[in-house]
């Protein structure tokens, strides 16, 4: 590879750096050189963030934003785990119809109640007992991988959006609590995490995270795991599909749904099958009330 296009300030800068830029196009694998090719240091192993070190203030006008520790201590955890697990997604929908006018049924005893009944509560009903059909999805596993750990219980994170950056309350015992005692720990908890008002032991232990957009919309998206969960569900917003039923399309309100997982504790037919159960729990809501 001889013919390097390189402006001439980066010809002088590799000159004043004694830096070869036939052997430094050679070692990218391509033949268009900038400065921050110059810039880099070569030792530095692949991954090293320091790589990302560039003067942005060069090409305009920056400011700068101090990251909370908060922030920080979350933007590790994410790193490490999408760093470190290897995750799928499985993508799938839930037909909603059946949900949405049983919720709007029950509209009248959530206001006599006092609770603001979302359909967040029913995903998470609906969860509690996916998790107690599928116990592999219930588990965590070791650091050093050689053992799973299942869990008899079943407490559900919820990812609530703050100034402050994310965080996930986790509701307890869901499996063992009602519709209406779940609606409840929900506002509860999201209240609370927007006045920063949880504690840190109301933040762990969780059997498995929902991370709902459905609020603010998307088509679909790739949650990464939390460990040490092994799975975490992503919900979006419902959108209108057309279904046939023969020669006749039928419009049908479906919701998005997409579970990421641990591959390495969840092959790919347990997590459709988890995602079936799943769905068919929320065709058929008035099953949760049992």
């Amino acid at each position: 590879m001889t013919d390097v296009i390189a402006a001439p300030s980066v010809r002088a800068l590799a000159a004043q750096k004694g830096i070869d830029l036939a052997t430094l196009a050679r070692e990218l694998g391509r033949t268009t050189l900038a400065r921050e090719d110059l810039e880099r240091s070569p030792e530095a192993p692949a991954g090293d963030s320091a790589l990302w070190q560039v003067d942005h203030g060069a090409f305009g006008p920056v400011r700068e934003e101090a990251m909370s520790r908060f922030a920080r201590l979350a933007a590790s955890n994410l790193a490490a785990a999408n760093a470190l697990i290897p995750q799928v997604t499985h993508h799938d929908q839930a037909e909603i119809a059946a949900l949405e006018a049983f919720r709007a049924s029950l509209r009248a005893e959530a206001e006599a109640r006092g609770v603001k009944l979302t359909a967040l509560a029913f995903h998470v009903l609906a969860l509690a007992r996916s998790l107690r059909a599928f116990a592999r999805f219930n588990a965590s596993l070791s650091a050093d991988g050689a053992t799973l750990v299942l869990k008899d219980y079943v407490h559900i994170g919820i990812a609530v959006d703050t100034p402050h950056g994310l965080m996930v309350p986790v509701i307890r015992d869901v499996d063992r609590k009602g519709l209406w005692q779940i609606a409840r720990d929900i506002a509860d908890l999201a209240a609370r995490a927007q006045a920063r008002k949880i504690a840190p032991d109301e933040m762990g232990g969780a059997s498995m995270t929902v991370s709902s957009l459905g609020g603010i919309g998307g088509l679909g998206f790739t949650p990464i795991v939390n460990p040490p969960e092994v799975a975490i569900l992503g919900i979006t917003r419902a959108q209108v599909v057309t279904r046939w039923e023969g020669e006749t399309p039928r419009p049908v309100p479906v919701l998005p749904l997409d579970l990421s997982y641990d591959h390495r504790v969840i092959n790919g037919a347990e997590a459709a099958r988890f995602m079936a159960h799943y769905a068919g729990l929320l065709a058929d809501p008035r099953g949760l009330m049992v």
